[in-house]
């Protein structure tokens, strides 16, 4: 007997070909694996279908899979899809030991039920006729006094039959009218986030491939224009988090949500992916993908494109100028999944290793340069050594391909750290940002862009669009471009705001510490100084600052932090910036101004903060403090 394409039981029909479970004709989540168990107990329906032969249908012989915890928790997926229960099932019984067998009632498959079938215009009155002539007229009873077959009784019949052409009429309306709702409620997602794929393998080295994937899914999007994707940051936040779409999408303000599942084996790879209306939480639209490995960007490119066509958006992401290796690939994904992992050596070796394998790889060479341009700022790397080969980097990912958002983003940070051209920083950070307008990373660096050319009320409106596009990246940027633009009420509120949320979040507090002591909140500042150090992993530093101003005030705990970075300077690199901040904050400006030139020798990337930094105010009138800041190029903030 052939396999049927369409299963239908109770309210549910189950398309075993497009892989859709819907209830009364609207789409329930599933996701692929558990469908796919659901399948085999549909086509074996009353029989026991054992744990061995579940295993072998979905689970290859190569992939390791904690068995017993993956299988339960495929079976209480399709029971939640359901709406069944383990001790009083409906539709699947747990045979202790052996496996699961459906119990439920399956109705013809071959046929669509009465409530999707539509009558045609002729159809009733067809009904009825046929209806009058399989009355047999001589078995009916007679009215008194008359020898012909009584009408009443026909008369009743072709009501009823009329009534039942009405509730097929009726059923069939309801259900285009759903149709009509699901793609209505597809056409008014605006903006959506992109949940972290789900490993399926039970393999944790094969995560980063569903990560990398959501990271390459989420830049593909965002390169559509009219829909607005929330960057990766926050929503990696999420990962393995199980909490109602709802929430989440309330959380992040979208009003769509894509989730789904990767398996990775035997140099095949599935995804499947669904669309949800997060308001309605109603499914409008799935779909699994079964390819090559090799495939892989290919994939991408055409997910992506599938869920633009679905919100009805006015402009598909563009195709890749050009293939690339799969092997590359997978190297430059394991690149970003390692740099978001803050694994720095990694990250180095895995865009180098993309690079080898594919020399015009202009990706792989933006990230390269992030690399070394990141490391410098942040004090991790010598400027004077990585700069360089962050800006060649930057410039050979652009020859290759002048389309990536990134590289164009990378060139700017290039200008704006190394070269202290803010001209041409700005040209490349608002190239990145209309090549791609979801880009967080890209408005975040041009908030910076913006505050060295002193357009502060601009630079706190693209760190307000970063920070909507990424909610959870670096909760102490907004806060800090508003102590930077001078609006220190407003910065307080909303580091509080944001400590409320994450109370654990070290810089934030560090952050906070320097807002309050702007404003001459000595106490409160030290205390949150205190704090950061001891979320830090800090204890004994932290318990240090308290007893250093409950003995001295502000002084000691001024004259604690220089002779920390003293300490931490005999350890690591420590930038000499950090020196002249400690000396300026005790007042001693001779000693201040050594270590801010050199920190201009040495190209320290932060120095087109200087203006912005309240810890240098006291030096501001100071006319070597503006001969410095006409060296470096800035237009004069006072």
């Amino acid at each position: 007997m052939p396999k049927p394409s369409v299963i239908r039981f109770g309210p549910f029909t189950a398309d075993l070909d497009s892989g859709e479970l819907r209830r009364e004709g609207v789409k329930v989540r599933l996701q692929s694996q558990p469908f796919q168990l659901l399948t085999l107990l549909l086509l074996r329906p009353g029989e026991v279908v054992t744990r061995d032969e579940i295993r072998e249908k979905l689970w290859a012989a190569d992939i390791f899979v904690d068995f017993d915890h993956s299988l339960g928790t495929a079976v209480n997926k399709v029971r939640e899809a359901l709406r069944d229960s383990a001790d009083h099932p409906r539709f699947v019984e747990t045979m202790p030991r052996r496996g699961y067998r459906f119990i439920g009632r399956l109705n013809n498959a071959n046929e669509f039920p009465a409530s999707e079938r539509q009558l045609a215009p002729g159809d009733a009155h067809a009904a009825i006729t046929s209806v009058d002539r399989a009355v047999d007229t001589t078995s009916l009873p007679t009215l008194q006094g008359s020898g012909e077959p009584s009408r009443r009784v026909k008369i009743v019949l072709l009501v009823m039959v009329c009534l039942v052409a009405l509730l097929l009429s009726a059923a069939t309306f309801f259900r285009r009218t759903s149709d009509s709702l699901v793609a209505t409620r597809a056409a008014s997602i605006r903006s959506i986030a992109v949940l972290p794929l789900e490993n399926l393998s039970g393999n944790p080295a094969q995560d980063y491939l569903a990560d990398s994937m959501t990271d390459e899914l989420i830049t593909q999007l965002a390169r559509t224009k009219g829909l607005r994707v929330i960057s990766r940051t926050s929503v990696m936040q999420l990962k393995g988090v199980h909490r109602p779409l709802k929430d989440i999408a309330r959380e992040l303000g979208v009003d769509g949500i894509l989730e789904g599942s990767v398996l990775n084996s035997g140099g095949r790879v599935r995804v499947t992916v669904q669309l949800v209306h997060a308001a309605s939480d109603t499914h409008v639209w799935a779909q699994s993908y079964i390819r090559d490995s090799s495939d892989l960007l290919l994939l991408q490119q055409e997910l992506a494109e599938n869920v633009a066509k679905e919100v009805h958006s006015a402009a598909l992401p563009p195709k890749p100028s050009r293939k690339i290796a799969p092997e590359a690939h997978d190297a430059y994904l394991r690149g970003r999944y390692n740099w978001f992992m803050g694994s720095n050596e990694t990250v180095r070796e895995s865009f180098e290793r993309a690079i080898q394998l594919q020399p015009d790889y202009a990706a792989a060479y933006s990230g390269l340069s992030d690399y070394y341009t990141a490391g410098a700022v942040e004090g991790i790397l010598a400027p004077k050594e990585a700069l360089p080969k962050g800006e060649v980097l930057a410039q050979k990912a652009l020859q290759l391909d002048n389309s990536v958002a990134e590289a164009h983003n990378s060139m700017a940070a290039t200008y704006l750290f190394y070269r202290w051209n803010w001209k041409e920083a700005e040209k490349e950070s608002r190239r990145a940002i209309e090549l791609n307008p979801n880009f967080a990373e890209a408005y975040h660096l041009y908030a910076y862009v913006l505050l060295a050319m002193n357009r502060n009320d601009e630079a706190v409106a693209a760190q307000r669009t970063s920070q909507e596009l990424d909610p959870f990246a670096r909760p102490w940027a907004l806060g800090y471009v508003l102590d930077c633009a001078g609006k220190h009420e407003e910065a307080s509120r909303e580091f509080r705001q944001r400590i409320e949320g994450l109370p654990r979040n070290a810089g934030l507090r560090y952050d906070f510490a320097q807002s309050l002591s702007i404003q001459g909140k000595e106490q409160e500042s030290v205390e949150q100084f205190a704090e950061a150090l001891r979320l830090g992993g800090e204890e004994q530093p932290a318990e240090e600052v308290r007893i250093a101003y409950t003995k001295g005030g502000n002084q000691a705990v001024q004259e604690w932090r220089l002779a920390y970075l003293k300490q931490m300077a005999r350890k690591q690199y420590v930038s000499p910036l950090e020196f002249a901040f400690a000396y300026a904050r005790l007042g001693q400006n001779d000693e201040a101004f050594q270590w801010l030139e050199k920190a201009y020798d040495d190209h320290v990337p932060k120095l087109v903060r200087i203006q912005q930094d309240s810890d240098l105010n006291s030096l501001h009138d100071d006319p070597r403090f503006q001969a410095l800041v006409k060296r470096i190029g800035l237009p004069p903030a006072f």
